[in-house]
């Protein structure tokens, strides 16, 4: 008979198994416990030893959670490791599972048992020592007229003040609430692979998906590797298919990459108190020591940097970088969540993370100030930096009608491209602003 302190050891643990790199195998690599002593959660991981001997083990995360014998503990970000944090349900998710439960005091163990095995990276978690077998059945593009009007049925739901979320309905949307973001969201399978199929919201300016679509087109033309995307019309609403870079597509099933967003590698929570380390610079110096191709990934990290700069994209938060592996080795992951901000000051904008010596202004003299943290010459980035603004400027708004935003859109999204604060003196600006 289980005791109630077994049963309450149960409740704070959750086994962690791994999809290994370029394989169908998954393998048990540990488990994971949450405690609270004296009032303060307390994470711990320790490593299978099974999983230890394999010659082909690899770490969840070769610095936060290395290959070794010893239990690892953390008592930051409430108690839980960045690698499993990068596969617990995002905003949109918590929401669903919180309805779908009936509880407010769910804890992090709860929330990576509650959601899906459609998660990001290769990560999975259960209650048993042996690993589930590998996802193979997935919703459908052609479902997505269902999948949009659950999401739908859920926001209105919840705007209502309903409590219960109907089982019918949280089969629909269970899929896609390990993805990132707050947005609606669902995972969807065609003859191509998996997508990541995001919805219209409530609070939405414009056709998101036919923005986003476009920026990601535009980075691309501008020399920047981004994720795959295409727009869907479904039910009159436009929704965007983002292409799912974490796996791969074998005729047995698909292959999972482990990842980690740049909130891990920067060792940050997505608090104010630790926006200080939110920094490009920072993250370069991750790439440096984690990535097999450091060069090329510092290259392609600093022309993002530019890009968003010059777009206004405000939301370059660390969740919005990744690493992925999919072998043995990191590297970069494509550019995603690309979205312009079209913001009232025309002298001084800000990324949401420090880009050069004047902190985060999105400004050419600042972008260029810290350019050897990327390994380029000062020559080579003033060409990145020429060469993204010159597509930018002549680029942006074609790229907006071709992927079907309507003109009044494109007006009001014109002031984010090439804004005239990005040619200032920024010590002048700064200093006129006291």
């Amino acid at each position: 008979m289980m005791t109630s302190s077994d049963r309450r050891d149960r409740d704070r643990r959750a086994y962690v198994y791994l999809q290994l790199p370029r394989s169908l195998e998954i393998v048990t690599a540990g488990y994971y416990e949450l405690d609270f002593p004296q009032g303060v959660a307390t994470g711990s991981f320790v490593y299978n030893p099974a999983y230890l001997a394999r010659p082909d083990a690899v770490p969840l995360d070769p610095y936060e959670l290395p290959l070794t014998p010893r239990r690892v503990t953390t008592v930051r970000l409430k108690g839980i490791f960045g690698a499993l944090r990068d596969a617990s349900p995002d905003a949109w998710g918590r929401r669903i599972i919180d309805k779908h439960t009936g509880r407010a005091d769910l804890n992090e163990v709860d929330y990576l048992l509650h959601s899906p095995e459609d998660r990001a990276g290769a990560l999975s978690f259960g209650r048993g020592k042996t690993p589930p077998g590998p996802l193979r059945n997935f919703n459908k593009v052609v479902q997505l007229e269902a999948l949009l009007a659950a999401a739908e049925a859920f926001l209105e739901q919840e705007h209502a003040g309903v409590r219960d979320i109907p089982e019918q309905l949280f089969e629909l949307l269970h899929p896609g609430t390990s993805m990132g973001g707050a947005r609606p969201k669902n995972v969807v399978e065609d003859g191509e692979g998996l997508w990541l199929a995001k919805f219209p919201d409530r609070g939405d300016r414009w056709s998101n998906a036919r923005v986003e679509g476009a920026m990601a087109a535009l980075a691309i033309e501008c020399g920047i590797r981004a994720a795959a995307c295409r727009i869907q019309t479904v039910a009159g609403k436009d929704v965007l298919l983002v292409k799912r870079f974490d796996r791969t597509r074998t005729d047995q099933g698909y292959l999972r990459h482990r990842m980690v967003s740049g909130l891990t590698m920067l060792g940050a929570e997505d608090t104010p108190a630790d926006r200080g380390k939110w920094s490009y610079l920072l993250l370069a110096d991750e790439l440096r020591r984690r990535s097999a191709r450091p060069t090329a990934d510092l290259h392609e990290l600093y022309r993002r940097m530019v890009f968003n700069a010059l777009i206004s994209n405000t939301d370059d938060h660390p969740r919005n970088h990744a690493l992925l592996a999919p072998t043995e080795n990191w590297e970069l992951s494509p550019a995603y969540d690309l979205t312009p901000n079209p913001l009232l000051s025309q002298d001084k904008r800000d990324l949401a993370m420090t880009c050069g010596r004047f902190n985060r202004y999105a400004n050419r003299a600042n972008l260029l100030s810290e350019h050897a943290q990327f390994k380029l010459s000062l020559e080579q980035a003033r060409a990145i930096v020429d060469q993204v603004q010159g597509v930018v400027a002549a680029r942006w708004l074609p790229v907006l009608r071709q992927h079907g935003a309507s003109e009044a859109e494109c007006e009001r999204l014109a002031p984010a491209f090439n804004y005239p604060g990005f040619e200032l003196d920024p010590a002048r600006v700064i200093a006129a602003q006291g």
